[in-house]
């Protein structure tokens, strides 16, 4: 099979020189809001996984570990007015916003106090209190939804816009290009997050397109595009915000995308080595010198912002929120079998 051309340069390039995270002029609370939100989402994954691994979660779980840049560059520039909607991999996105660990932990074990009221399960998350509106399995279905959305903030008179967050696979997928021209013509303010994490499932991203570039796309439809290192969060952070004030103005749409490499396989808490294209352990090794988190942990140290007493400290307050948010998800009710189409037809007046 003849290989097609990468685009991306040094960010698609696991052996590529780490540079260190800038933080010069970004405050102090932002970047510890930040490190807080990427460790919240990460160690959250790491129990889920374990809830996996031990048989309690019956559902299909997609981790991001190793994206959680992405979802925290992308919600610091965001409002609880805004819509925003995921795919199959959509914990950080929830999280990042502020959603609740026990209504996720709840949902993820099939209980009534869930975010779906335990009928949805991992891929099927719904928090519109803080803005997260939804998530579905199917491979780019909520990106035309995200388009309705900002469809509807326009009509709303208002400054709202939509975000719609997919992998790369997705723009392989007839609606994703049906989206963007739709979303061009009518100069709609949405964001499109393309979290382009090299893979599609299993297979590498230059055994199924000409280019590893994703934005392109968004050029073909004259969209304003920016493509970033997305294991740099103060580079997502800065992107996603001039993005989001463009579509915010009436500039129209914009499209963000962000390379990143996720730490664990397709779905599950395995690391999917021995049945992926080209993904190897070494090159896994060579990606997690780009973690997200011990980057700006790595920044923060080196700023004098923090110690490794006080990152430390920060870890375990947050891991002792998981495992009370888990225990209390274990505890909860499952639903009422009665109660199934409750939330499918509407009663009539």
């Amino acid at each position: 099979m003849t290989d097609f051309r990468s685009e991306l340069g040094s960010l698609a390039d696991a052996g590529a020189p780490v540079a260190p995270l800038d933080v010069v002029g970004v405050e102090r609370a932002a970047l510890e809001q930040y490190l807080g939100s990427m460790l919240t989402i990460r160690l959250a994954e790491e129990a889920i996984g374990a809830l996996v691994e031990e048989g309690l979660a019956r559902t299909p779980c997609h981790l991001a570990i190793g994206q959680e840049a992405i979802a925290v560059g992308v919600s610091s520039a965001l409002r609880p007015s805004d819509r925003v909607f995921g795919g199959h991999r959509s914990h950080a996105h929830l999280l990042a916003l502020g959603g609740d660990l026990d209504g996720l932990f709840a949902e993820i074990l099939g209980k009534a106090t869930g975010l779906s009221r335990g009928m949805g399960g991992s891929m099927h998350l719904y928090a519109p209190g803080v803005g997260f509106h939804g998530c579905v399995p199917l491979v780019g279905a909520t990106i035309p939804i995200a388009v309705g959305a900002a469809l509807a903030c326009r009509l709303d008179a208002g400054d709202a816009v939509a975000v719609s967050y997919f992998g790369d696979g997705a723009a392989e997928e007839g609606v994703f290009h049906e989206s963007l021209n739709l979303a061009a013509s009518q100069r709609l303010p949405v964001l499109f997050v393309c979290e382009n994490n090299l893979f599609s499932s299993h297979l590498d991203i230059l055994l199924r397109q000409p280019s590893d570039r994703i934005a392109r796309f968004a050029d073909a439809h004259a969209i304003r595009a920016m493509t970033v290192d997305g294991n740099d969060v103060l580079a997502v952070a800065a992107a996603a915000g001039a993005l989001v004030r463009h579509a915010r103005s009436g500039g129209g749409p914009a499209f963000l995308e962000a390379v990143t490499y996720r730490h664990r396989g397709h779905v599950g808490p395995n690391d999917d080595v021995d049945v992926g294209v080209r993904r190897t352990m070494s090159e896994l090794a060579r990606w997690k010198r780009r973690d997200p988190i011990e980057r700006l942990a790595a920044a923060l140290l080196g700023a004098g912002y923090a110690t490794a007493a006080s990152i430390e400290s920060l870890r375990e307050g947050i891991r002792t929120r998981i495992g009370a948010a888990r225990a209390r998800a274990e505890s909860a009710p499952y639903p009422d079998p009665a109660a199934l189409l409750d939330a499918v037809y509407r009663e009539r007046r």
